[in-house]
């Protein structure tokens, strides 16, 4: 198993301090730095600016938001941002939820499923510097009637087939990650509920394709925090908000996806009672709610001997790369949680 880096967004008053763990992170060893966007700093941007100071780890987007973009532009970024990096980017793609789309890209969110498959077939098409044409139920190219032609690629990436992975959480979804991705973004994972919420579904659409689980990436961020084990408690508390954000605030009232994944683990009442709580204004109320067992198993918390033995949980439940958001005041508890992370990973044996 190896480990990568999640920097989340950009933006928040921390962006020096991130390169810093960016660098640090390319020093250990990590594999992957990856960057998000929702409706702030954008991931591409941020991905160029760290891969310019940067030597070996790669950079990857998780994600770039599928109804931010179209598909051909994806393709260009991409292309563009391995030929900068030397062959080190990997493309993160995610339909973001129905609150973004439609709210701040004026996307409407439907069919997610059918819309990512095209996608990500335009997207793979354009990378081999074929001319790109392509009729489907969301995209037409070129419009039909007018003066558009099929026109191909002119940059010549450093790789035609880059990394492509989907953040996926529903059944259905992941199905088709494993169907026709190289690798799925996760988050929430839980080591001890993985086979049934996720490995299983990734597992039938590799076989869809005709594929194994091998050498496809199943690539969760994990929040960490490094401290005493009598003190875990105290750690999870750290955390109680941005699980409760995601459970209790993300995508509509009908539709978010972390509310159902939480059911799906077993927290039904608790999931519907955080969602009710922080929809209605109560979020410290929503954060109260979070079970501590919820938060334990979806995070590493603790001493390195501690988060050692969850790191070989998640590697046991099919975990290949484990992408970890460390905690931290200060740039040198963020700094000091990384290399905890390499001795951990030592420790568990699978360095």
């Amino acid at each position: 198993m190896q480990l990568g880096i999640n920097l989340g967004y950009w933006g928040a008053g921390m962006d020096a301090d991130n390169l810093a763990v960016a660098q640090e992170a390319d020093r250990l060893g990590y594999a992957v730095c990856w960057a998000a966007e929702a409706y702030g700093s954008d991931a591409a941007t941020v991905l160029t600016w760290v891969a310019a100071q940067t030597e070996r780890i790669d950079v990857g987007s998780a994600i770039f938001q599928i109804p931010a973009r179209q598909p051909a532009m994806t393709a260009m970024t991409a292309a563009t941002l391995d030929s900068l990096s030397g062959g080190r980017f990997r493309l993160g793609l995610g339909v973001s939820g129905p609150q973004v789309s439609e709210g701040w890209y004026g996307v409407k969110f439907d069919k997610p499923l059918a819309r990512t498959r095209e996608y990500v077939e335009i997207v793979r098409k354009a990378m081999t510097r074929e001319r790109l044409s392509y009729e489907g139920q969301h995209w037409t190219l070129p419009l039909p009637g007018g003066p558009g032609k099929p026109i191909k690629l002119t940059v010549h990436p450093q790789r035609e087939h880059i990394p492509l992975y989907i953040a996926a959480i529903g059944p259905k979804n992941l199905e088709q990650t494993g169907e026709i991705a190289d690798g799925a973004l996760l988050i929430f994972p839980s080591a001890d509920h993985l086979e049934e919420t996720t490995i299983k579904y990734l597992r039938a659409g590799r076989e869809k394709a005709g594929k194994t689980l091998d050498g496809f990436d199943v690539c969760p961020t994990v929040p960490l925090a490094v401290g005493d084990d009598k003190d875990v408690a105290a750690l999870a508390d750290t955390f109680r908000p941005y699980t409760a954000l995601y459970v209790g605030g993300m995508g509509s009232p009908k539709q978010n996806f972390y509310n159902q994944l939480a059911q799906r683990m077993g927290y039904e009442k608790e999931a519907v009672e955080i969602q009710g709580k922080y929809l209605s204004g109560d979020k410290q109320g929503a954060a109260a709610a979070v079970p501590h067992e919820l938060i334990d198993k979806t995070t590493l918390l603790g001493s390195v001997d501690r988060i050692a033995d969850r790191m070989k949980a998640y590697a046991e439940a099919g975990v290949t790369t484990l992408s970890l958001a460390p905690a931290g005041f200060t740039l040198d508890e963020r700094l000091a949680s990384l290399r905890a992370g390499t001795e951990a990973l030592e420790r568990a044996g699978l360095a």
